[in-house]
Protein backbone atom coordinates (compact mmCIF):
# COMPACT_ATOMS: atom_id res chain seq x y z
CA UNK A 1 0.00 0.00 0.00
CA UNK A 2 1.11 3.54 -0.65
CA UNK A 3 2.70 4.96 2.51
CA UNK A 4 0.57 8.10 2.31
CA UNK A 5 -2.74 7.63 0.48
CA UNK A 6 -5.16 4.91 1.49
CA UNK A 7 -7.81 6.16 -0.95
CA UNK A 8 -7.65 8.29 -4.09
CA UNK A 9 -10.53 9.41 -6.33
CA UNK A 10 -9.90 11.23 -9.59
CA UNK A 11 -12.48 12.89 -11.84
CA UNK A 12 -15.32 10.95 -10.22
CA UNK A 13 -18.70 11.40 -11.91
CA UNK A 14 -22.07 9.76 -11.40
CA UNK A 15 -25.06 10.18 -13.71
CA UNK A 16 -28.54 8.69 -13.51
CA UNK A 17 -31.26 8.40 -16.12
CA UNK A 18 -34.05 10.84 -15.27
CA UNK A 19 -36.92 10.72 -17.73
CA UNK A 20 -35.58 11.52 -21.19
CA UNK A 21 -32.41 13.11 -19.81
CA UNK A 22 -29.54 12.46 -17.44
CA UNK A 23 -29.07 13.78 -13.91
CA UNK A 24 -25.42 14.31 -12.94
CA UNK A 25 -25.04 13.96 -9.18
CA UNK A 26 -21.24 14.07 -9.08
CA UNK A 27 -19.36 16.22 -11.59
CA UNK A 28 -15.69 15.35 -11.20
CA UNK A 29 -14.83 14.72 -7.56
CA UNK A 30 -11.17 14.72 -6.52
CA UNK A 31 -10.25 13.32 -3.13
CA UNK A 32 -7.24 11.80 -1.39
CA UNK A 33 -7.39 10.33 2.11
CA UNK A 34 -4.01 9.94 3.81
CA UNK A 35 -3.06 7.18 6.20
CA UNK A 36 -4.29 8.05 9.71
CA UNK A 37 -6.45 10.97 8.53
CA UNK A 38 -9.80 11.86 10.10
CA UNK A 39 -11.71 13.42 7.21
CA UNK A 40 -15.29 14.66 6.97
CA UNK A 41 -17.57 15.34 4.02
CA UNK A 42 -20.43 17.74 4.67
CA UNK A 43 -23.19 18.87 2.36
CA UNK A 44 -26.90 19.52 2.08
CA UNK A 45 -29.39 16.69 2.03
CA UNK A 46 -29.55 15.27 -1.50
CA UNK A 47 -26.13 16.65 -2.48
CA UNK A 48 -24.80 13.16 -3.24
CA UNK A 49 -22.78 12.42 -0.11
CA UNK A 50 -23.98 8.83 0.28
CA UNK A 51 -23.65 8.27 -3.47
CA UNK A 52 -20.03 9.40 -3.24
CA UNK A 53 -19.31 7.15 -0.27
CA UNK A 54 -20.77 4.15 -2.13
CA UNK A 55 -18.46 4.85 -5.08
CA UNK A 56 -15.43 5.25 -2.81
CA UNK A 57 -16.21 1.96 -1.10
CA UNK A 58 -16.62 0.05 -4.35
CA UNK A 59 -20.31 -0.53 -3.66
CA UNK A 60 -21.32 1.27 -6.85
CA UNK A 61 -19.64 2.03 -10.18
CA UNK A 62 -18.86 5.60 -11.31
CA UNK A 63 -20.03 6.89 -14.68
CA UNK A 64 -16.54 8.34 -15.19
CA UNK A 65 -13.36 8.70 -13.20
CA UNK A 66 -11.42 6.33 -10.98
CA UNK A 67 -11.13 5.11 -7.41
CA UNK A 68 -8.05 3.40 -5.97
CA UNK A 69 -7.88 1.78 -2.55
CA UNK A 70 -4.48 0.86 -1.21
CA UNK A 71 -3.02 1.70 -4.61
CA UNK A 72 -5.35 -0.79 -6.34
CA UNK A 73 -7.66 0.67 -9.00
CA UNK A 74 -11.22 -0.63 -8.65
CA UNK A 75 -12.17 -0.23 -12.31
CA UNK A 76 -12.68 -3.51 -14.10
CA UNK A 77 -12.57 -5.70 -11.01
CA UNK A 78 -15.18 -8.41 -10.58
CA UNK A 79 -17.41 -8.78 -7.54
CA UNK A 80 -15.11 -11.29 -5.87
CA UNK A 81 -12.01 -9.12 -6.27
CA UNK A 82 -13.89 -6.05 -5.05
CA UNK A 83 -15.09 -8.01 -2.06
CA UNK A 84 -11.52 -9.02 -1.20
CA UNK A 85 -10.32 -5.41 -1.35
CA UNK A 86 -13.21 -4.18 0.80
CA UNK A 87 -12.58 -6.95 3.33
CA UNK A 88 -8.84 -6.30 3.43
CA UNK A 89 -8.64 -2.50 3.41
CA UNK A 90 -12.03 -1.07 4.42
CA UNK A 91 -14.44 -0.99 7.32
CA UNK A 92 -17.98 0.38 7.06
CA UNK A 93 -20.20 2.15 9.60
CA UNK A 94 -23.72 3.23 8.67
CA UNK A 95 -26.36 5.48 10.22
CA UNK A 96 -28.33 2.35 11.00
CA UNK A 97 -25.98 -0.20 12.51
CA UNK A 98 -27.07 -3.19 10.33
CA UNK A 99 -26.21 -5.69 13.05
CA UNK A 100 -27.51 -9.23 12.60
CA UNK A 101 -30.25 -9.63 15.23
CA UNK A 102 -29.80 -13.36 15.77
CA UNK A 103 -26.12 -13.04 16.71
CA UNK A 104 -24.44 -11.70 19.85
CA UNK A 105 -22.35 -8.55 19.95
CA UNK A 106 -19.19 -10.68 19.85
CA UNK A 107 -20.44 -12.70 16.88
CA UNK A 108 -21.45 -9.54 15.00
CA UNK A 109 -18.01 -8.03 15.48
CA UNK A 110 -16.31 -11.27 14.40
CA UNK A 111 -18.47 -11.63 11.26
CA UNK A 112 -16.07 -9.95 8.75
CA UNK A 113 -13.30 -12.30 9.88
CA UNK A 114 -15.59 -15.32 9.57
CA UNK A 115 -16.48 -14.20 6.04
CA UNK A 116 -12.75 -14.00 5.33
CA UNK A 117 -12.38 -17.62 6.46
CA UNK A 118 -10.78 -17.05 9.86
CA UNK A 119 -11.32 -19.86 12.37
CA UNK A 120 -14.21 -18.94 14.74
CA UNK A 121 -12.01 -19.19 17.84
CA UNK A 122 -9.41 -16.83 16.36
CA UNK A 123 -12.13 -14.47 15.15
CA UNK A 124 -13.64 -14.33 18.64
CA UNK A 125 -10.20 -13.70 20.17
CA UNK A 126 -9.75 -10.72 17.85
CA UNK A 127 -13.30 -9.39 18.37
CA UNK A 128 -13.35 -9.49 22.18
CA UNK A 129 -10.58 -6.89 22.76
CA UNK A 130 -12.25 -4.52 20.31
CA UNK A 131 -15.48 -4.70 22.28
CA UNK A 132 -13.39 -3.84 25.34
CA UNK A 133 -11.93 -0.85 23.49
CA UNK A 134 -15.39 0.52 22.65
CA UNK A 135 -16.56 0.06 26.24
CA UNK A 136 -18.65 -3.08 25.77
CA UNK A 137 -16.45 -5.75 27.29
CA UNK A 138 -19.30 -6.80 29.59
CA UNK A 139 -21.86 -7.00 26.76
CA UNK A 140 -20.25 -9.58 24.49
CA UNK A 141 -23.08 -12.13 24.81
CA UNK A 142 -25.90 -9.60 24.39
CA UNK A 143 -27.90 -9.54 21.17
CA UNK A 144 -28.67 -6.21 19.44
CA UNK A 145 -32.25 -6.04 20.73
CA UNK A 146 -30.93 -5.83 24.31
CA UNK A 147 -28.47 -3.01 23.55
CA UNK A 148 -29.13 0.73 23.46
CA UNK A 149 -28.77 2.70 20.22
CA UNK A 150 -25.37 3.99 21.24
CA UNK A 151 -24.21 0.52 22.24
CA UNK A 152 -25.33 -0.93 18.90
CA UNK A 153 -23.36 1.76 17.08
CA UNK A 154 -20.31 0.96 19.20
CA UNK A 155 -20.64 -2.68 18.17
CA UNK A 156 -20.83 -1.54 14.54
CA UNK A 157 -17.64 0.51 14.97
CA UNK A 158 -15.84 -2.48 16.52
CA UNK A 159 -17.03 -4.62 13.61
CA UNK A 160 -15.63 -2.07 11.15
CA UNK A 161 -12.25 -2.25 12.87
CA UNK A 162 -11.96 -6.01 13.37
CA UNK A 163 -10.10 -6.64 10.10
CA UNK A 164 -7.57 -3.91 10.96
CA UNK A 165 -8.59 -1.81 7.93
CA UNK A 166 -6.57 1.07 6.57
CA UNK A 167 -9.75 3.14 6.22
CA UNK A 168 -13.21 3.20 7.78
CA UNK A 169 -16.01 4.74 5.70
CA UNK A 170 -18.82 6.08 7.90
CA UNK A 171 -22.16 7.30 6.54
CA UNK A 172 -23.91 9.57 9.09
CA UNK A 173 -22.61 7.40 11.94
CA UNK A 174 -24.30 9.52 14.63
CA UNK A 175 -27.33 10.65 12.64
CA UNK A 176 -29.74 8.26 14.35
CA UNK A 177 -28.60 9.01 17.92
CA UNK A 178 -29.64 11.57 20.52
CA UNK A 179 -27.24 14.44 21.10
CA UNK A 180 -25.55 13.04 24.21
CA UNK A 181 -25.05 9.59 22.72
CA UNK A 182 -23.88 11.10 19.43
CA UNK A 183 -21.22 13.08 21.30
CA UNK A 184 -20.02 9.89 22.99
CA UNK A 185 -19.77 8.03 19.68
CA UNK A 186 -17.93 10.97 18.12
CA UNK A 187 -15.46 10.98 21.00
CA UNK A 188 -14.94 7.24 20.54
CA UNK A 189 -14.24 7.49 16.81
CA UNK A 190 -11.78 10.36 17.32
CA UNK A 191 -10.03 8.42 20.09
CA UNK A 192 -9.75 5.26 17.98
CA UNK A 193 -8.40 7.26 15.04
CA UNK A 194 -5.69 8.74 17.25
CA UNK A 195 -4.85 5.54 19.14
CA UNK A 196 -5.00 3.02 16.29
CA UNK A 197 -3.91 5.23 13.40
CA UNK A 198 -6.85 4.03 11.31
CA UNK A 199 -8.06 6.58 8.76
CA UNK A 200 -11.71 7.58 8.91
CA UNK A 201 -13.77 9.22 6.15
CA UNK A 202 -17.19 10.20 7.42
CA UNK A 203 -20.20 11.73 5.74
CA UNK A 204 -22.13 13.90 8.17
CA UNK A 205 -24.58 16.77 8.35
CA UNK A 206 -23.21 17.51 11.83
CA UNK A 207 -20.94 20.54 11.40
CA UNK A 208 -19.66 20.28 14.98
CA UNK A 209 -18.49 16.71 14.39
CA UNK A 210 -16.91 17.75 11.08
CA UNK A 211 -15.09 20.62 12.79
CA UNK A 212 -13.32 18.12 15.05
CA UNK A 213 -11.83 16.25 12.09
CA UNK A 214 -8.37 16.85 10.60
CA UNK A 215 -9.68 17.68 7.12
CA UNK A 216 -13.11 18.84 5.99
CA UNK A 217 -14.66 18.83 2.53
CA UNK A 218 -17.97 20.23 1.31
CA UNK A 219 -19.95 18.60 -1.49
CA UNK A 220 -21.82 21.24 -3.48
CA UNK A 221 -23.11 21.19 -7.07
CA UNK A 222 -21.46 17.84 -7.66
CA UNK A 223 -17.97 19.01 -6.69
CA UNK A 224 -15.93 18.50 -3.53
CA UNK A 225 -14.10 21.48 -2.05
CA UNK A 226 -11.89 21.78 1.02
CA UNK A 227 -13.87 23.47 3.77
CA UNK A 228 -10.98 24.11 6.18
Amino acid sequence: MNDEAVLAARGLKKRYQEGAGMLEVLSGVELTVARGDMAAIIGASGSGKSTLLNLLGGLDTPSDGSVAIGGQALAGLGDRALGRIRNRYLGFVYQFHHLLPEFTALENVAMPLLIRGTHPKQAAERAAPLLEQVGLGQRTTHKPATLSGGERQRVAIARALVTDPALVLADEPTGNLDERTADQVQDLMLELNQRLGTAFLLVTHNHHFASRCHTRHELHDGLLRRAD
